[in-house]
């Protein structure tokens, strides 16, 4: 990758957007921001399975699930992905279903859980996305009753975004910046959720943009960027491994959507209408029988960062992960609960497992496979994983642009 593959933003923009993803403003109860999940701490992650969200204390897995009323009421369903690179121009689709992609299906350009509520405006797919967590409950609204931007969402997932841009723009500081950022912006009072988007984009494209890493180097002519292991992995990976099959070109992804069997658990990213627990993956977007238990391919860039791994973050380890992609079944048999990374919620605990006693659900589960078993010598899967170690960038994660703000306008605490 070089600098050609990803949109240029603004950096006044972007410094904007540093400060609003560090804000608690932009949640329903003003007590978590986008970074409480998507730290550089973690990797852009939060070193969980399953994310603790609106209600919870602390980060990473010193999060708590929070006491009393204010405790959570369900675990986020699915991992917190890594932020790396989603400033990418050949990014086409994101979330782990894919339930947002560049599309022409409605005239705001994306297909979208918003579908033509979704405004107009955005400049890129990172834009689009950046507005879902802040309307969804679990994540960032909190529930209904608690706070307005809760209520305004159980109208139309779109009343909740006027109000979540008055809060921002009636801060003197935040009123100014949009003003000197935005070219269209004259007054605080014409910033919309839009112009938030956008500054939020620019911030996470420009911030983790990631082309350094010694495998980059490789690419780029220098042979001894790579140690003779990271070497036969390398080889591996785009060989006899075959993970270049789904892990293709230069994101390191095909953006589509495979089934590869991880241990389900948690409570599912459910449908109105499922009468179970359970997550069946792109098959919940796109309603289709062939999608079921299918999730989107994840970059790699950075991937020794960014763990637990996979769409529920099953597995704490690269070799973990490995493993499974090499024997989804034989995997799926001997894996075990206390692998997850579960922040301890009593109250939660019957349902966090509670699918392994649904035989026919884990039936289903089983019978969607999209990759074969190999076999790989201990000697080949550490060679793998040493190549997936040559990933990580170097200069763009010890010392990003902006980093994490002292403080930001609203006066709330910053996530450190």
């Amino acid at each position: 990758m070089t600098q050609e593959d990803f949109i240029v933003f603004d950096r006044k923009q972007a410094a904007l957007g540093q400060l609003l993803f560090y804000d608690k403003i932009l949640s329903g109860n003003r007590n978590i921001a986008c970074a409480t999940c998507h730290h550089p701490q973690m990797g852009t992650g939060d070193d969980l399975s399953l994310g603790i969200g609106e209600g919870g204390e602390g980060l990473g897995t010193k999060r708590t699930a929070g006491t009393g009323e204010d405790r959570i009421r369900k675990r986020i369903p699915r991992n917190a992905p890594g932020l790396w690179n989603l400033g990418a121009k050949d990014l086409h689709t994101l979330f782990h279903d894919g339930r947002l992609s560049i599309a022409d299906t409605y005239e705001n350009g994306f297909n979208s859980p918003a579908e033509e509520w979704l405004p107009n405006g955005f400049n890129s797919l990172l834009a689009a996305q950046a507005v879902f967590p802040l309307v969804a409950q679990f994540e960032m609204s909190g529930n209904l009753k608690e706070n307005e931007i809760a209520g305004a969402i159980h109208d139309r997932i779109d009343a909740a975004w006027p109000i979540l841009a008055k809060r921002v723009r009636v801060i003197p500081e935040y009123g100014q910046m949009f003003v000197e950022a935005f070219d269209h912006i004259d007054a605080p009072e014409q910033v919309t959720i839009v112009e938030i988007a956008n500054a939020l984009a620019a911030f996470q494209a420009v911030e983790w943009q990631s082309l350094d890493s010694p495998f980059d180097k490789y690419l780029e002519g220098s042979t001894s960027a790579l140690g003779d292991s990271q070497k036969r992995g390398l080889d591996l990976f785009f060989g006899k491994a075959g993970c270049a099959s789904c892990h293709s070109g230069k994101l390191l992804s095909d953006q589509q959507f495979h089934a590869i069997g991880l241990p389900p658990f948690g409570p599912g990213r459910t449908r109105r209408f499922d009468p179970m627990v359970r997550d069946v993956g792109r098959m919940g977007e796109s309603d289709r029988l062939e999608d079921a238990y299918r999730f989107r391919t994840p970059m790699l860039r950075n991937v020794e960062l960014t763990g637990p791994y996979g769409h529920n973050g099953a597995y704490p380890t690269l070799e973990g992960i490995v493993r499974h992609h090499l024997d989804p079944d034989g995997m799926l048999a001997v894996w075990t609960s206390d692998v997850a990374a579960l922040p301890d919620a009593p109250w939660l605990a019957p349902i966090d497992f509670v699918v392994w006693n649904d035989k026919r659900e884990m039936a289903r589960h089983a019978r969607f496979r999209d990759i074969e078993p190999l076999a790989l010598t201990d000697g080949e899967i550490a060679d793998l994983v040493a190549f997936l170690k040559s990933l990580t960038g170097t200069t763009s994660v010890s010392a990003p642009p902006f980093g994490v703000p002292d403080t930001v306008p609203s006066g709330l605490p910053v996530d450190r």
